[in-house]
């Protein structure tokens, strides 16, 4: 073998593993999407499913609630997985203990300092963009669109009678 052709098989196997860390990144972003979407429409789907006619009763409130339980610790669980498998893909070693940034002691008594500790994740990077994003956008809903709990009506609406 010569020195060529182990460049260009070392360049085929960088560019698979970027593809293949780029293709968990999407996973787990589509993944922390049904989180705030698809699960819970899933679970309403299967409470409609469990009630039937009539008015609404506690057993299809029980079912939709004990489904979207299920399915947000199965979406964790999956998350879970794809961040191990990007952490070895990217050649970060896993440790058992592992201290989130907020849990780790100020007085420095861990003198040890792993070489990827203070690096996020994208997994982490994922979860805290999507919570901004869904806490601005229930801002704009909260502000802007939602009906008055006064009177039942849209902030927006300009042909409400003036009070005074």
């Amino acid at each position: 073998m010569n020195v060529s052709s182990l460049s260009s098989h070392g360049g085929r196997r960088r560019r698979g593993v970027r593809a293949g860390r780029v293709a968990l990144v999407c996973l787990m972003a589509l993944a922390t999407l049904n989180i705030w979407t698809g699960g819970p429409l899933l679970a309403l789907w299967i409470g409609s499913r469990v009630q039937g006619a009539g008015p609404p009763n506690m057993l299809a409130v029980g079912a939709a609630a004990v489904a979207l339980g299920a399915i947000s610790y199965a979406l964790v669980r999956l998350l879970a997985r794809l961040d191990s498998l990007y952490a070895r893909l990217a050649g970060r070693p896993s440790s058992v203990r592992r201290h989130v940034p907020w849990l780790r002691s100020m007085r420095g008594e861990r003198p040890h300092i792993q070489r990827h500790a203070s690096e996020l994740s994208p997994l982490e990077v994922i979860l805290i963009v999507s919570v901004v994003v869904v806490v601005a956008l229930f801002e704009v809903w909260f502000f802007f669109y939602s009906p008055s709990p006064i009177d039942a009506r849209n902030g927006r609406s300009h042909d409400a009678p003036l009070i005074g």
